[in-house]
């Protein structure tokens, strides 16, 4: 056994595992919050990693931790050799819904986690009582998150796709138009001029706040709406509409429910705009895994029950060079 063997045979897989947090959080506490190990046990991995590439990995820079050129290179690598072990252990493990052990982390906005993902907590909790679910908001992270093998599915519209994952629709959602039902400005029915004139509240997310899909689609017509609120969930859409003379713009499926919740009244828009296309996203690695294609089956039962307007989910999902 030369020394190169000897060297490897001391870097188990739990140190690899430890190199991937840390490099990816660049911080002791949220890498030990990952892991779920006392800070100190954290400290004590990355002494052992630094001992055994003789780097410091991580240096201090200010009240942060930065990588080095050394921990950099390491970073891909490391995450492809974890992705590739996770996804040979999944593959060969059978998977049983009524007795298999398995967590799920989703990402999924506010509005198809009330309308899909809700219905398949509750199917979940009838057929599959030992899977659990972590169903997690879009940040700007989501995508990388999704790459880096952090999470099982991002839903997603259908813009914002990646092309280099595999995708598959879901389903779609006509918009919708909702005012507080007091509110005088508004009639029987809404022209296209008191929709343009009156204040809107509308939703932007992450910290570039990349506004939603009607947003983007009415400035790419170049019309123009009088933005007096914007929030981050389309949930809070309704509490900032009732008691003013301003209205919002959000999916017809959840205006609906929320009409039930609040004083608030549903119309028809007064200019066509698309349906909102959801798709699910997730990584190549997951694709012939038994608990992912169950997973990806399940959502398709529910958002085809859920959707206003169901799209052809019984077709062939969209794989990344396709």
């Amino acid at each position: 056994m030369n020394v190169q063997s000897m060297r490897f045979n001391r870097l188990d897989l739990n140190l690899l595992i430890g190199l991937d947090v840390l490099l990816n959080e660049c911080n002791i506490t949220r890498a030990a919050g990952r892991l779920c190990l006392s800070q100190s046990t954290v400290s004590g991995i990355l002494a052992r990693l630094r001992e055994y590439f003789g780097d410091d990995l991580l240096v201090q820079s200010g009240r942060a931790m930065v990588p080095t050129p050394l921990a950099l290179s390491l970073m891909e690598p490391v995450r492809d050799i974890l992705t590739r072990i996770k996804q040979t252990v999944e593959t060969v493990t059978e998977f049983n819904p009524e007795t298999t052990l398995r967590h799920f982390r989703l990402v999924a906005s506010d509005y198809f986690s009330s309308v899909v993902m809700t219905r398949l907590v509750a199917q979940l909790n009838q057929i599959a009582p030992f899977v659990t679910v972590e169903i997690l908001q879009l940040t700007d992270r989501s995508m990388l998150q999704l790459e880096r093998g952090e999470i099982d599915m991002v839903v997603l519209p259908e813009r914002y796709l990646s092309r280099s994952m595999p995708s598959e629709t879901l389903c779609s959602d006509h918009f919708s138009c909702i005012a507080w039902d007091r509110n005088l400005e508004v009639g029987a029915q809404l022209s296209e001029s008191d929709y343009l004139r009156l204040g809107h509240v509308v939703t932007s997310f992450g910290s570039h706040q990349e506004f939603a899909f009607d947003e983007f689609f009415f400035r790419s017509v170049g019309l123009s709406r009088r933005i007096e609120v914007t929030c981050a969930a389309f949930n809070l859409l309704p509490q900032f509409v009732v008691n003013t003379q301003r209205i919002a713009t959000l999916q017809t499926t959840l205006a609906r429910q929320l009409a039930h919740h609040y004083p608030i009244r549903v119309m028809d828009l007064p200019v066509a705009v698309p349906p909102l296309v959801e798709c699910m996203q997730w990584h190549a690695s997951k694709h012939n895994e038994p608990a992912h294609i169950w997973l990806r089956s399940m959502l398709r039962q529910v958002a085809k029950a859920a959707g206003d307007a169901p799209a052809a989910t019984a077709s062939e999902p969209v794989l990344a060079g396709d």
